[in-house]
């Protein structure tokens, strides 16, 4: 479901004004992990309680926002990815091993598949996503054969009325997420570009994309009037923003600040080195996971 902003009521007097913008999808994984660590969940968990940083590119935006640092390839950062257009895995570890924070303090040398044990309802678990579709459910591509990172907090996190959040770019949008999960799976291909993997759709995560992020940190209604590009905006997002002149202003503001944000680099390390020196044959692919 998506993230529940409340949108003020225009007020008297303010002109009604709309800008256009562009978001390269660097500059909305900046924007997303921007809004992300200052959604009021994720500051009281920082606070009082839990949070988990999942593997992922998005997420290493966020650990970058969270704890002020930076991360020099944040494409190591996550375990799957497209690239070279193909899907793919990256082997090695991740460059930030700052991933679980209890009451403000980052937790050295943490195992989130024990730490995550101790969740309760006020805790936060941070996953990005492979697709969204318009009734805000997202989907994740788990080609680990225990489900990957969704696959361990997913039974934990929903029966403890945790908070996931998950936050997305508009990039991913496709018209249904359940009819995709349908179509996917590790050995339900036969050939394939990359590693086969099975779409899990998440239906109750809080799905964060270029829309809230904006209402919730300006007030501005957004609407996405266009995807794609070339020459670098591959994947870009066109919006509108929407509604009193200040809350406009400031959501262009909070736009141009994400601006110039450079694009993500290749992993160091890919698990398939192209799917073409594998006859395209899905299984052989899969087997350079080894089991994992």
């Amino acid at each position: 479901m998506f993230y529940e902003v409340q949108y003020p009521q225009p007020e008297a007097g303010q002109k009604q004004i709309s800008a256009l913008v562009v978001l390269n999808p660097a500059e909305s994984r900046r924007l997303l992990a921007k809004v992300t660590v200052a959604l009021p969940e994720v500051q009281n968990a920082y606070k009082n309680g839990m949070i988990i940083i999942g593997r992922g590119i998005t997420n290493a935006f966020v650990s970058e926002e969270l704890f002020g640092i930076k991360i020099e390839n944040r494409a190591n950062q996550t375990a799957g990815l497209v690239c070279n257009g193909i899907t793919n895995a990256n082997p090695g570890p991740p460059p930030c091993t700052a991933h679980v924070v209890r009451k403000g303090k980052v937790v050295e040398g943490a195992d989130s598949n024990v730490e995550i044990l101790d969740f309760g309802p006020d805790d936060v678990f941070i996953k990005g996503a492979n697709a969204i579709d318009m009734q805000g459910n997202a989907g994740i591509f788990a080609s680990g054969m225990k489900g990957g990172t969704i696959g361990m907090c997913w039974p934990i996190v929903t029966p403890r009325g945790s908070h996931l959040i998950m936050p997305v770019s508009l990039e991913k949008l496709v018209p249904s997420v359940i009819e995709a999960a349908k179509h996917t799976g590790h050995y339900y291909f036969k050939y394939s570009t990359g590693l086969p993997a099975k779409l899990m759709p998440v239906v109750l995560g809080k799905v964060l994309t270029e829309i809230q992020a904006i209402g919730f940190m300006t007030g501005a209604r957004a609407y996405h009037l266009a995807s794609g590009g070339v020459g670098g905006s591959e994947g870009a997002v066109v919006l509108a923003l929407e509604g009193d002149e200040k809350r406009v202003e400031k959501a262009f503001e909070l736009v141009k600040s994400v601006k110039g944000e450079p694009p993500v680099r290749m992993p160091d390390k890919l698990r398939v080195s192209s799917a073409k020196d594998y006859n395209y044959d899905a299984m052989a692919q899969f087997a350079t996971l080894e089991g994992v």
